[in-house]
């Protein structure tokens, strides 16, 4: 049997990304956990309802949660490439070619992560700096997700077994899940079981 070799892309040309089977189900996953209200569009009107579920736990102060607004006012306009129109609503592949554009946009790419830490401090109850899956729970129970896709994304993104989450480790694996397509990282379940 001939060896075959793959060579990467001469230089100045990159793969594009988004486009493989496994990304496009966690973008999908994405979706359905940003869909707030379960109607299965996305609009601003759902972000806003995210940011008061977790204003409402109480863990963020004041200022936290005016700049939590703001970064998902970012997201909402940046990534998802919406407006606050309340007629403006996101499906499930107007969302997959607004992340196409992001994850192959350097300056883009790099914020994926900047709502990431307001959603881990609302749920860090004593401010310790991790979360147990307890606290991992609520974070789900804001996005109107169950107990049992929050255990199943805590179990497999605590990599190390120690039973936390630190600040650090939660932001790496959810910017992970957004630019990885590789299908074996622990990553694919931040978000919970992904979508079928």
């Amino acid at each position: 049997m001939p060896l075959i070799v793959v060579r990467p892309p001469p230089p100045g040309v990159a793969r594009f990304k988004g486009t493989s089977p496994i990304w496009q189900k966690k973008m999908r996953t994405y979706h359905r956990v940003m869909d707030v209200n379960k109607d299965g569009t996305v609009s601003w009107d759902d972000f806003k309802d995210m940011a008061r579920k977790f204003a409402e736990i109480g863990h963020l102060d004041e200022q936290q949660q005016q700049e939590f607004i703001q970064q998902l006012k970012y997201v909402w306009e940046n990534n998802w490439g919406a407006s606050d129109d309340p007629y403006c609503f996101i499906t499930e592949e107007a969302l997959l070619t607004s992340m196409e554009h992001v994850v192959n946009t350097k300056d883009l790419a790099k914020k994926t992560d900047k709502f990431l830490p307001y959603l881990f401090k609302a749920v860090d109850y004593n401010a310790s700096g991790d979360i147990s899956v307890d606290e991992y729970k609520l974070l789900f129970k804001c996005l109107g997700l169950s107990e049992e896709d929050a255990v199943v994304s805590f179990n497999s993104i605590d990599v190390n077994g120690d039973g936390t989450i630190t600040l650090d480790e939660f932001v790496a694996h959810g910017k992970d899940f957004f630019l990885t397509e590789d299908d074996s990282r622990p990553s694919k379940f931040f978000w919970g079981p992904l979508v079928a």
